[in-house]
């Protein structure tokens, strides 16, 4: 098990003492706030108690109007829309409430989300080609569009408009859309850039709702979708996103839609749901029915009103969701076994595996897993009808896309961000691309970047921990992106003879540091175990969880890493 690096956060002195005069609580918690931008009593109050009175205004994000005005007119002259979205968890939940906002107000609406296999990414020729044929004049796209300049420019010499709710970096050329919707354009005033693609959906159904005089409910409803879909796709818990995952959660916990229902039901979901939860436990079911055969079933689960046929429509992605963590067991299993018997194995800065008769359809999942083991950029490739496809994996701070972008003289195609990205290519180019990807990531990548890194938030004493310190963490959620769960730091504790492994792999801690006495749990850490058996001090990181037995609650750690005191 590699040894992590350890980043202790720092923090401003000042302000701590600033906020805590203020508040009046830990000043532990009051110095992981001040690092998270919270320092003073006003900020603390909109953290602690998010308001959807505090959501920005939709009317502030470039080319609102156009759209809002360019849906009214569609109604107003009977026109067929399209609401047009991408595979994933993001683009599914997107068009899934936005499909169900206008169909409320208007009948002429239907969805289109493009096959993974037969259409690839984002919009395609064969959409644009059945709108036609189906006399569809506006496109609303969903998660996807703002690249797609060619496709939209072919819609438009065909008689389609499209209005585009995006969240990805848009280019310097941009689509010739009617109106396009997306913070991050250089000349939108929008406040807040980081919302996902089923978020700009929702600030257009706001705008929507507000200039036809709707009650807010009649958008609010699809919170518990808005909330997966921030989930899942990673983006920062701060601002809006903040305040919308905090409502979407409660709906989740509440009053949930039948096809999130469902889905717990399925899960066996017993505990209060968090961001976590949805990650772990939903998204993938969601995601699984692109991985593994069509991405609508997931927008069919989530418009189903019936509860009996949204349990039907649940099984068939749970049972999807099986067949995807067995290939996904399968494949890692076989990747982990060629890079081991690989004489470069230690050596190489890079990953980068092939077998023809890999599912294309969690390659991505299997690039995550084997940096788990390998810790450094990684691209699992699988055959594709007539070419390699592959999905790449970063590791924190290191610029994938840039790595690939240089390696693109052997690619037939690539897109993607910073941590991850998609490439195509033939299956002659497979070791001229190993090599020249290899070169590329040595070239930029640091030593520290190859070292797998825990961020500590504060460091503190057993003694401060206790069931009202916990609570105020608690309070703190929903923890995600620019939010995580708070991470702690204790220095000098000792086994106190009790720690054991459990499991075979587990270690169930019983570590003391002066008078406090403090159990814990840390998964897959089982070789770990000789340095408790040494009787030497230790450093535990951990974050904080509750243990209930029989009725009492205890505050237990939840170990991330140890290591013997200097």
């Amino acid at each position: 098990m590699q040894q992590k690096r350890w980043n202790i956060l720092p923090y401003d002195n000042h302000k701590v003492e600033q906020l805590y005069a203020a508040l009046t609580i830990s000043k532990t918690i009051c110095k992981v706030l001040t690092q998270r931008g919270v320092d003073d009593f006003d900020k603390a109050k909109d953290y602690f108690r998010p308001k959807l009175s505090q959501l920005h205004s939709p009317w502030l994000m470039k080319d609102m109007e156009k759209a809002v005005t360019r849906i009214q007119q569609a109604f107003d002259n009977n026109e067929k829309i399209m609401v047009y979205g991408d595979y994933d968890v993001d683009g599914t939940t997107s068009v899934a409430t936005m499909y169900q906002f206008l169909t409320s107000l208007y009948p002429n609406v239907d969805y289109y989300i493009p096959h993974r296999y037969k259409e690839g990414y984002g919009i395609s020729k064969k959409g644009i080609d059945f709108a036609k044929e189906n006399n569809f004049t506006l496109i609303v796209s969903l998660d996807c569009g703002i690249k797609s300049v060619e496709l939209i420019s072919y819609a438009k010499e065909l008689g389609i408009d499209f209005i585009i709710c995006d969240h990805h970096l848009p280019d310097e050329i941009l689509p010739p859309a009617i109106a396009i919707l997306n913070a991050k354009q250089k000349d939108c005033n929008y406040p807040f850039k980081e919302l996902c693609g089923c978020g700009v959906g929702f600030k257009l159904m706001q705008a929507i709702a507000d200039k036809k005089q709707l009650p807010s409910e009649s958008y609010l409803q699809y919170l518990d979708l808005v909330a997966t879909a921030i989930a899942a796709d990673i983006v920062p818990i701060n601002d809006e996103n903040r305040i919308l995952a905090y409502y979407g959660l409660e709906k989740v916990n509440e009053n949930p839609s039948t096809g999130i229902k469902a889905l717990m039901l399925l899960a066996a979901v017993k505990d209060v749901m968090t961001i976590s939860n949805l990650v772990f436990i939903i998204a993938p079911r969601i995601n699984a029915a692109g991985r593994m055969d069509d991405a609508k079933k997931a927008v069919q689960l989530f418009i189903e009103k019936d509860v009996d046929a949204a349990m039907d429509k649940a099984k068939i992605l749970h049972i999807d969701n099986t067949d995807r963590r067995e290939t996904d067991a399968l494949m890692t299993s076989e990747a982990l076994s060629i890079i081991e018997n690989s004489n470069e194995a230690t050596t190489r800065k890079t990953t980068v595996v092939y077998r023809e008769h890999w599912h294309k359809g969690v390659v991505g999942i299997v690039a995550s897993r084997l940096i788990e083991s390998y810790y450094r950029p990684t691209i699992v490739l699988a055959k594709s009808e007539n070419c390699i496809a592959g999905s790449g994996r970063s590791v924190p701070g290191f610029n994938l896309y840039e790595a690939i972008y240089d390696c693109r003289e052997h690619l037939i195609g690539f897109g993607g961000h910073f941590a991850a990205a998609g490439l195509t290519m033939t299956e002659e180019k497979i070791d001229d691309f190993k090599i020249a990807f290899e070169t590329a990531v040595s070239k930029q990548i640091t030593p520290e970047q190859l070292i797998p890194q825990v961020v500590i938030d504060a460091e503190i004493e057993f003694k401060e921990i206790n069931l009202a310190f916990y609570n105020i963490i608690t309070q703190m959620e929903p923890f995600g992106p620019e939010n995580m769960r708070p991470t702690f730091l204790t220095r000098k504790v000792y086994n106190t003879g009790f720690s054991k492994i459990v499991k075979e792999n587990h270690i169930k801690f019983s570590l003391q540091q002066g008078n406090t006495t403090m159990n814990g749990i840390a998964f897959n850490m089982a070789k770990r175990f000789p340095m408790l058996q040494m009787n030497r001090p230790i450093d535990v990181v951990y974050t904080l969880d509750i243990n209930e037995w029989q009725g009492n609650k205890t505050v237990q750690l939840k170990v991330v890493d140890i290591k013997l005191s200097e």
